[in-house]
């Protein structure tokens, strides 16, 4: 074997070896978590840092992986052609295309793209400093490529800007998420996560205790009525309006009122209405549209725990506390003094059962379904929308995979709904014929 042979198969081995870490990198830049390198850099790794660093720059680093494998494996390619031909003649094109695409297929992208996957936090620290360094050398030329493949998409009609990212971090969380499968608890941990990151998307309209549940407190009701209606109440504080019901003055503490009963006892006085009023706290209203985490943001600077809900112009419409959104996260918090009250049930052929006041949200969190809650916060009012007009007792829907069927309806409001797995084609053509 002649000099120059050795060194060009010296060569061609060591670039083949390039094009491998070069192609490993690529995996490991892509298939490193994020959350691990967050902690890794917590915990002091100045790699971990670089390489969390580098991945809010993915574009650049692909733009210059790919440039500089190109590079190697060309003149990989070059450099055995050359010694075919030198070798076999013309015939030595073929026989190194053949060649070379066997060896970098296996050896340069297949085996070490594996191997980096793997282990892709370690190899990608492991890589960090070299890719910095790669990034900077090649940085003009990755610069002109990158207005090259902005300027063929535009062409295409693909705007893609300079700060544009081509991934949403809220989505890939929501995604991570679905895909954490487990027992019981586990999935009662996921539709929490959900829950947080819906927060800011969720308008307290939605889950807001309505108007006509709300327990209020007349001011021109006779004092002792209040006090007892309040000490029978399961409810700490309760709202006092005066004349229209919608016509809030005040936010009554059953505590406050019950030292205010104590200090007027131990001295024998008779508690006046203004007594009431004086120990009421100023009523706290705030628009429908306010979302859960402004809301919650809202409790929390003002060291709050209920406010009142009021549409567009003004009226009462319902009532939000601090335990319904966290309730709404991490679903029912029942104490002693809570009505024993199941809204919705499942019976064992699979059949659900539910009032029509519970909501969509706490049917889709508690069953793992998809029913929609764009148009309509509960039940009822996803059937409303449907049917536009108020559904008649024994009328059907089917939405979403399931068979709604209308139970009971007292008025003009739909109080038990019946909700079934819809059947397959099959057994549904077979229960139409049965039916007719």
């Amino acid at each position: 074997m002649s000099f120059s042979v050795a060194v060009s198969l010296g060569a061609i081995f060591i670039l083949v070896i390039l094009s491998a870490i070069l192609s490993g990198t690529e995996a490991a830049f892509l298939a490193s978590s994020r959350a691990k390198l967050h902690t890794l850099s917590k915990e002091g790794s100045k790699r971990a840092r670089i390489v969390s660093l580098l991945k809010e720059k993915m574009e650049k680093v692909i733009s210059t992986l790919l440039i500089c494998n190109n590079m190697v494996n060309i003149l990989a390619s070059s450099i055995a052609t050359g010694l075919f031909i030198s070798w076999v003649g013309e015939a030595g094109v073929a026989y190194a295309t053949a060649l070379m695409t066997v060896v970098i297929v296996i050896f340069s992208e297949v085996v070490p793209k594996f191997y980096a996957m793997r282990r892709s936090e370690n190899f990608a620290m492991g890589v960090a400093p070299l890719l910095k360094g790669l990034i900077s050398i090649f940085r003009p030329i990755t610069h002109i490529f990158e207005l090259a493949a902005r300027s063929v998409l535009r062409l295409m009609g693909l705007k893609v800007g300079a700060g544009e990212t081509l991934s949403s971090t809220t989505e890939e969380l929501r995604g991570i998420i679905d895909l954490h499968q487990g027992d019981a608890e586990t999935m009662e941990e996921r539709a929490m996560l959900h829950s947080v990151l819906d927060l800011g998307d969720v308008a307290v309209e939605d889950i807001m205790v309505h108007r006509q549940d709300i327990k209020m407190l007349n001011l021109d009701d006779d004092p002792t009525k209040m006090i007892t209606e309040l000490v029978d109440s399961h409810h700490t504080r309760l709202p006092i309006w005066q004349e229209d019901p919608d016509n809030i003055i005040g936010i009554i503490h059953a505590k406050k009122l019950l030292k205010l009963v104590q200090d007027h006892t131990e001295k024998e006085q008779t508690i006046t209405k203004d007594d009431i009023l004086q120990c009421a706290k100023k009523p706290w209203f705030v628009p429908e549209t306010t979302t859960l985490f402004e809301q919650l943001q809202a409790f929390r600077k003002r060291r709050e725990h209920m406010a009142l809900v009021v549409d567009e112009y003004g009226a009462l419409q319902g009532i939000v506390t601090l335990e319904d959104i966290i309730e709404e996260i991490v679903g029912d918090i029942d104490d002693e003094h809570d009505p024993n009250k199941t809204e919705f049930w499942k019976t064992q052929n699979g059949d659900v059962f539910a009032i029509g006041a519970s909501t969509i949200r706490d049917l889709n969190r508690q069953y793992d379904w998809e029913l929609p809650d764009e148009d309509a916060a509960t039940l009822a009012g996803l059937l409303m929308y449907e049917a536009r007009a108020i559904p008649k007792i024994g009328q059907t829907f089917k939405i979403s995979g399931f068979k709604m069927k209308v139970l009971r309806r007292l008025r003009n409001q739909i109080t038990l709904i019946k909700i079934s797995p819809l059947l397959s084609l099959n057994d549904e053509a077979e229960e139409d014929l049965d039916e007719r």
